[in-house]
């Protein structure tokens, strides 16, 4: 076949073949960017409601506290932010000392009954966190070596007095930060008792149930 007969067979392809095709190309694009937009639409969805049911469940939560601690947020002992229950060490702790002061004693006992009547309700631990400001102890506290310990301490003695009041043993445990995690500056003396503090967050429960996917593959037998 010649030249001439060539460009003969390719002028008589139909127009409507090639256009065909061109919509067809066309066609698979669009429907791989719509289902990559779905995709995205659905992947947004999914975080949106999810960001909605965590917000509830804060609002849950603050609320169900806000109503166990009605009294002592009302006195002002206790304040509440963000989930966590912050009391001031010159309520419970006089300085350098892990042993609670008799109003501050009081004031976790009356606690007890309403955290564990919370805890009950819902399927989450407390962790009590002791403070400290980022001076070094001194005085008559000679027996502890640092903040950290003094923190740690602390927080024991709170622990154990939540415990006495009647919180359950396996629904608290303490944890201990020292000088680290300040919410004031430590330049001045109403700086550095803000940092003095104990707090009590409640977490979720830890659970040691498998899930679905690691429960099988545990349970698969080797070849």
């Amino acid at each position: 076949m010649d030249e001439h007969d060539t460009l003969a067979a390719d002028a008589s392809t139909p127009i409507w073949a090639v256009f065909g095709d061109l919509m067809a190309g066309m066609l698979g694009a669009f429907v791989l960017i719509l289902a990559a937009a779905l995709g995205m639409q659905l992947d947004l969805s999914n975080k949106l409601d999810a960001e909605v049911k965590r917000r509830q469940a804060e609002q849950q939560q603050r609320e169900a506290l806000e109503k166990a601690l009605a009294i002592p947020l009302a006195t002002g002992r206790v304040t509440l932010n963000n989930g966590r229950i912050g009391i001031s060490n010159s309520v419970l702790f006089a300085l350098s000392s892990d042993e609670l002061q008799p109003e501050g004693l009081q004031l976790i006992k009356s606690m007890a009954a309403p955290l564990t009547a919370y805890l009950a309700a819902r399927d989450e631990v407390l962790m009590v966190s002791g403070f400290t400001d980022d001076r070094l102890v001194r005085g008559s506290s000679t027996q502890f070596a640092d903040n950290w310990e003094l923190s740690a301490r602390r927080a024991l003695t709170v622990t154990r007095a939540l415990v006495d009041g009647g919180v359950p043993a396996k629904a608290v445990f303490a944890a201990a930060f020292g000088a680290e995690q300040p919410v004031a500056s430590n330049a001045d003396a109403a700086g550095r008792a803000r940092n003095r503090r104990v707090e009590i967050t409640p977490m979720p429960r830890y659970s040691q149930k498998p899930d679905a996917k690691a429960a099988a593959v545990a349970g698969a037998k080797p070849p």
